[in-house]
């Protein structure tokens, strides 16, 4: 263990483990009644299941440190399920499998960077950059003077990931694409 933390210590954001699993504080709440002993009502969330709990504390409670570490690392390629990333640090590689990746796995292009978090040595989680910039590489025509406002059409990036974009998207055009919603932003280059 790498030490405690006291509630009083609590900040949004913070890494805490409870019952030998990492939980991460989304929410926290010091609260002192006129009657009886202080205590902290906390929103947290798994790092491993990804579930929220709503958990109180009393005053001077203690939990543990988890043995958390977070490096920056470059996305190498995939092998099947096992996607492979180098530290930028000491150019030691590791791999992810594709159940911690998650949805990011659909913007993962060589050389991208990315924050994984280790717990005990092991990947949990990944992260990367709020966007990115992919090349479409299928997509139909948009027809002349089909000019429906808002109308939308599928697009597949060169990740094979599918997305619906604009009808003036091309095959070949760069597009920039939100990481976290999975959404189209806006086209960076023209084929």
């Amino acid at each position: 263990m790498a030490g405690v933390i006291d509630t009083s210590e609590f900040r949004n954001g913070m890494k805490i483990e409870i019952d030998g699993e990492p939980y991460v504080i989304l929410e926290f709440q010091h609260v002192k009644p006129g009657k009886g002993s202080a205590f902290t009502r906390t929103t947290i969330r798994s790092l491993l299941s990804n579930r929220n709990l709503e958990r109180t504390f009393k005053s001077g409670d203690k939990v543990d440190r988890p043995d958390i570490e977070e490096r920056d690392m470059q996305f190498l390629y995939a092998q099947g399920d096992e996607y492979h990333f180098m530290d930028q640090r000491n150019y030691e590689q590791t791999y992810v499998d594709v159940k911690v990746l998650g949805e990011a796995k659909n913007y993962l292009k060589e050389n991208i960077n990315a924050s994984i978090l280790f717990y005990n040595g092991k990947a949990i989680e990944v992260t990367l950059p709020n966007s990115v910039e992919l090349k479409v590489i299928k997509c139909d025509p948009g027809v002349r003077g089909d000019t429906v406002s808002g109308a939308q059409k599928p697009a597949t990036l060169e990740t094979g990931y599918v997305i619906n974009v604009p009808l003036f998207i091309n095959e070949g055009d760069v597009l920039k694409i939100d990481t976290r919603s999975g959404e189209y932003l806006t086209r960076t280059s023209v084929a």
